[in-house]
């Protein structure tokens, strides 16, 4: 069987800040309509490789909102973060959301690269199911870079952190309009994953044609992985959504908070008979159970309640200690 591995001496993209044919987006453009709301960040490890360091330790969820330039949260080796918005984000003619690391140069790097730490972008518009965009890494895998080490621009195509502080780098929902369950006109979700640099097997990610994706690996630090500054908007659905609509019926979910030694009842008007999808923060189903039926939870946290109804889609948050 055939592997589609693009080649490493195929064509090159866009360029780093400063270069002509440059797609970076200044923090200060006008194409900026709109910011982040809101975030919630898993953290990864420090050092995939020794997790006896801890976690990635600086910033936090607080600093995700508002425009570039106020503050970074750092996601350590495969962390993400789940960033939404007041009004979902649309595919408009062009790009239509830019992602805001904290990538630098100078004099220690090689002529033409900046360090730069990368990471997969995904989106959703139900915040449970998420589709990333394709990415490309053309960097060469053949020795690993090290942690204070440069990449080129051009060598990486659809990563978060291409570009330097204070640069966005842009994505375009065009490139995922096909995608069943997807609808791009009413994103409401965006997932930042950082990129595990590294070489090996058992720790290295990979581009969507199967190439490991090489980028300053270790980065042993409390300030580990991917940075997030921030995510700003271009295209904007300033449209009452359905999902925004039906949250105005009248439904209850009591008690709430709950311990996880209650079980918890949920009622909406009008629906007697539909089944109720449990989330945690970061989308991943852990219960189902029909709208009738006490639900019980096992360990404490945030959780999402969301029931699908003749097309029409409810959705309440619970917290369980």
């Amino acid at each position: 069987m055939l592997c589609a591995v693009l080649p490493k001496t195929q064509a090159q993209f866009a360029p780093q800040v400063g270069n002509i044919g440059t797609k970076a987006m200044q923090k200060d453009s006008t194409a900026f309509i709109a910011w982040a709301k809101s975030g919630l960040v898993n953290r990864g490890w420090q050092d995939l490789s020794d997790t006896t360091l801890g976690k990635a330790q600086v910033g936090d969820e607080t600093y995700i909102p508002g425009p570039a330039g106020n503050g970074i949260v750092s996601l350590g080796d495969g962390g993400e973060a789940v960033v939404t918005f007041e009004k979902p984000i649309k595919n408009g003619v062009g790009f239509d959301f830019a992602v805001f690391e904290n990538g630098f140069i100078d004099q220690t790097l090689k002529p033409g690269t900046a360090f730069l730490e990368l990471a997969f972008v995904e989106v959703s518009s139900d915040g449970i199911n998420y589709f990333r965009f394709p990415a490309t890494s053309l960097i060469d895998t053949t020795v690993q870079l090290d942690s204070y080490e440069g990449i080129d621009a051009v060598k990486i195509n659809n990563l978060a952190g291409k570009y330097i502080a204070n640069y966005g780098t842009p994505f375009d929902l065009e490139e995922l309009k096909n995608k069943p369950g997807l609808d791009v006109m009413n994103i409401t979700h965006v997932k930042i994953i950082d990129v595990v640099g590294s070489l090996t097997n058992r720790h290295a990610t990979r581009d969507s044609y199967g190439n490991k994706v090489n980028d300053p690996w270790p980065t042993p630090f409390s300030q580990s992985g991917f940075d997030l500054d921030a995510i700003g908007v271009i295209h904007q659905n300033n449209k009452v959504g359905l999902t925004e609509l039906h949250n105005q019926i009248e439904w209850k979910v009591y008690p709430n908070p709950v311990s996880t030694q209650t079980n918890i009842n949920v009622s909406i008007d009008g629906v007697y008979d539909a089944a109720i999808n449990v989330y945690t923060q970061l989308g991943k189903l852990v219960k189902t159970s029909n709208i009738n039926i006490p639900i019980s939870f096992a360990e404490s946290g945030v959780y999402y309640l969301q029931v699908k109804n003749n097309e029409a889609i409810y959705t309440r948050k619970i917290i369980v200690f």
